[in-house]
């Protein structure tokens, strides 16, 4: 681990033109010293080159690693392997970082060493070309730690955070997930119990585009079935930092757990459907047996778990 030393992970799949812009971001750093890794997903266009290509440019500040087509979670833990920062940056190949984001996070890190991670203000790039004034998702608000508000929704985008490499570390490696990857591990940070640093400013931008992104095929079988892993797994990370049932997060998330529980079941997932209603229910707590959860239940008895799912999502559709 190098002392000061920012690392950017960026995995990249059939993006040449956006991931030049995102490097170029990240180049246009005020902050010093910083290293680049580009993980090349398995492309199949000029990316490869483009990747390459800039690391010849930049050879003292950009390493690319190529690997087999895996996802972008192994893509970011072969990023994690390679890194020697003190401090991570994550970043989609089609996001942009502001220029004062390192200057600004590792200053509060360093006055703030209690802190594992700052975050601030995310903007959305749309797809008319405007900006959103208003600070995507939660990010417009201060909160100190991770949960449990991590449970009523993944309040930042992947690269709003700038974290220190030794929690990274200690969270271990990503998973080899298509889909909500990053909520998990967001999630199996805050079971560590960080404390977050705000900066009341714009550091990065998500850009909203018509090229395909994972997070827009969520409703796909294989997608649901890696996004159900993905929430019993940050469920357990909850349970394991002792976020009680009864908080409103808790409440929230048992509610997200049984809405993707019959999401599951309408495409014939029955076996995942079935472990998240158990799940929603365990998650409850006093609520557990509430009317909702024991008419559910009885209507899987009757027409099986896929049943159950695809009856209610009809409901919800002709529900006014």
């Amino acid at each position: 681990m190098q002392h000061g030393l920012v690392t950017t992970i960026i995995p990249v799949f059939n993006r040449a033109r956006m991931l030049r812009e995102a490097v170029a971001s990240v180049l246009a750093q005020t902050y010093r010293p910083i290293e680049i890794i580009i993980i090349d997903d398995g492309s199949t266009d000029d990316t490869v080159a483009t990747a390459d290509g800039l690391a010849r440019e930049f050879p003292d500040e950009i390493r690319v690693i190529h690997q087999k087509n895996a996802g972008v979670g192994p893509a970011r833990e072969a990023g994690r392997n390679a890194a020697r920062g003190e401090f991570i940056q994550h970043l989609d190949s089609d996001d942009l970082l502001e220029p004062r984001k390192f200057e600004w996070m590792v200053g509060a890190l360093r006055a703030h060493p209690e802190s594992g991670a700052a975050y601030g203000w995310t903007r959305a790039h749309l797809p008319d070309g405007s900006l959103n004034e208003k600070p995507e998702k939660g990010t417009g608000q201060r909160v100190e730690t991770m949960f449990p508000a991590m449970l009523k929704s993944r309040f930042w985008q992947t690269a709003t955070p700038l974290y220190r490499a030794s929690l990274v570390h200690a969270a271990g490696p990503w998973l080899a997930l298509w889909n909500e990857e990053d909520w998990e591990y967001d999630a199996r940070i805050a079971a560590l119990g960080v404390r977050l640093e705000y900066i009341e400013d714009w550091v990065c931008v998500q850009r909203h585009h018509p090229e395909d992104r994972l997070s827009s095929r969520g409703m796909e079988p294989l997608v649901l079935r890696d996004r159900a892993t993905a929430h019993a797994l940050i469920l357990q990370h909850a349970q394991r930092a002792g976020i009680s049932p009864e908080t409103p997060e808790m409440q929230h998330y048992a509610r997200e757990l049984f809405l993707l529980a019959r999401q599951c079941g309408s495409r014939g997932l029955a076996a995942e459907s079935r472990m998240l209603f158990n799940l929603s229910r365990d998650a409850s707590g006093a609520q557990r047996n509430r009317g909702q959860f024991l008419a559910y239940a009885a209507l899987a008895r009757v027409t099986g778990w896929s049943g159950a799912g695809k009856i209610s999502q009809f409901i919800d559709r002709v529900r006014p």
